[in-house]
C-alpha cells in the first residue's frame, strides 16, 4: 500500500465534484494509492457524482461488491474516529480490517467504537466481527441489564455466551462457550455469572422463534384490483381529469399515485378486517428474521400500528434508531415498537400470466 496523497479526500457532494476531481479519484483507484478509507470514500464520491458501479468496476477494477464493502466499513470507521476511538485502534483499523468494520454498519457510532476495540484487544476475525455485532445489538435490546452484566461490548458477547452454554448439555460445547464468555467478559461480575456454570448444569430450553404468519395468494379472485374514486356526484370535468392513472407496480399491484402516496389491495382475510390501523411495506423473503424457504421473491407485510404491546409470540415493526425493522424480541424490548405484524404475504403464483387475461379462454 503505497503513502497516502496530500490531497485524497474527496469532495462532499455530487455538485461539487467535477470531470477533473472525478478523472483524478478514478485514476487513484486505479492505482490503488492511498489507504481502503480513502478507497471507499473515493467510490462515495463517484457515486454522488452520478457514476454507477459497473461504471466504477470497468475503470478502476474494484468489483462491485468490493465498492460497497469498502464504502459502507468507510462510513463505519469514520463514525468510530467521531465516537472517540483510541488512536491505537484508528492505526490498527486504517491499515486493514474493512470486512470486518463492515459487519459493525448495524451498530451505533459508540457501540462501533467499542466493538472495535474488543476486536483488536482479543485479536478476533471476521467471523468473529459477525457475532460480536449480533450480541451488541441484541444486548441493546434488553429492557433492562441481565444481572452481574455491564453494557459493555465485552460483556455483550459474555452474555451471549452465558446464554448459548445454558442450552447446551454436551459439556464440551458448554465448556468451549464458558471459556470463552470468561474470555471476553468486560466486568468481574460477568465473570462470576459464567463461572456459576461450571458448577451449574442445569440446561435452558431454547424458545424458538415461533412462525411467520405467511399466506399465498391461490386464485385471481383473491387478487383485487386498485381503481381511484374521483369522488361523489355531482362533479366537474376538471375533478375527473384531476384522478391520475394509477399504475400498477408486481407482484401485488401496488399503485402509487402523483405524490409520495401509495395503496395496495389486500384480500378482506379475517385477520385484515380485525386490524385496526394496518399498514404495508415490502422487503424480500430472504430478508426476513426467519427467512422464508423457496424461491427468493418480494413479500408484503402487514402491520396493525394500533397493537404496539410486547408478546414473545409475535414479529413487531420497531423503531431502532430512526430506522423501520421487523424484529422478533424474546424479551420485552427498550426501543419503541411501532406495530406487530398480521400478516406476510407472497405473491400468487402464476405459470403463464397472458393466459389469465384472456378471458375467452376455457380449459378443455
Amino acid at each position: 500500500m503505497t503513502d497516502t496523497p496530500q490531497d485524497s479526500s474527496p469532495p462532499a457532494s455530487a455538485s461539487s465534484t467535477n470531470a477533473v476531481d472525478a478523472e483524478k479519484l478514478i485514476r487513484s483507484l486505479r492505482r490503488k494509492e492511498g489507504t481502503w478509507v480513502e478507497w471507499g470514500q473515493a467510490c462515495t464520491a463517484l457515486l454522488k457524482a452520478g457514476y454507477n458501479s459497473q461504471r466504477i468496476f470497468e475503470e478502476t477494477g474494484f468489483e462491485p461488491i468490493q465498492q460497497n464493502q469498502v464504502s459502507v466499513a468507510a462510513q463505519v470507521y469514520t463514525s468510530m474516529v467521531n465516537a472517540g476511538a483510541s488512536e491505537e485502534v484508528r492505526s490498527h483499523f486504517l491499515g486493514k480490517g474493512s470486512d470486518i468494520l463492515y459487519e459493525f454498519r448495524i451498530l451505533s457510532q459508540v457501540e462501533r467504537a467499542g466493538a472495535a476495540a474488543l476486536m483488536l484487544t482479543h485479536n478476533l476475525d471476521v467471523d468473529d466481527a459477525r457475532q460480536v455485532a449480533k450480541a451488541i445489538k441484541e444486548f441493546s435490546h434488553l429492557g433492562s441489564l441481565p444481572q452481574g452484566f455491564t453494557d459493555t461490548p465485552g460483556d455483550a458477547m459474555a452474555y451471549q455466551c452465558w446464554q448459548l452454554a445454558r442450552q447446551k448439555s454436551d459439556l464440551q460445547e458448554r465448556s468451549r462457550l464458558i471459556a470463552r464468555g470468561l474470555k471476553l467478559a468486560s466486568s468481574p461480575t460477568a465473570r462470576a455469572q459464567i463461572e456459576q456454570l461450571l458448577v451449574d448444569f442445569t440446561v435452558v430450553p431454547r424458545r424458538e422463534a415461533p412462525r411467520l404468519p405467511v399466506y399465498r395468494l391461490d386464485t385471481e379472485e383473491q387478487l383485487p384490483r386498485i381503481v381511484p374514486v374521483v369522488g361523489k356526484l355531482p362533479l366537474s370535468t376538471t375533478d375527473l381529469l384531476a384522478v391520475p392513472l394509477p399504475e400498477e407496480i408486481e407482484p401485488f399491484r401496488m399503485v402509487k399515485f402523483s405524490g409520495a402516496g401509495a395503496w395496495v389491495a389486500i384480500p378482506g382475510w379475517q385477520v385484515i378486517l380485525n386490524a385496526e390501523d394496518p399498514v404495508a411495506v415490502l422487503e424480500m423473503s430472504d430478508r426476513l428474521p426467519v427467512p422464508l424457504q423457496g424461491k427468493v421473491e418480494e413479500v408484503l407485510i402487514i402491520a396493525d400500528r394500533a397493537q404496539r404491546q410486547w408478546d414473545a409470540d409475535s414479529y413487531f415493526l420497531a423503531d431502532n434508531a430512526g430506522n423501520l425493522e421487523l424484529y422478533w424480541f424474546e424479551q420485552s424490548p427498550n426501543i419503541p415498537i411501532l406495530g406487530r405484524v398480521v400478516l406476510v404475504m407472497r405473491p400468487k403464483k402464476i405459470v403463464d400470466e397472458d393466459y389469465t387475461k384472456d378471458g375467452w379462454q376455457i380449459d378443455d
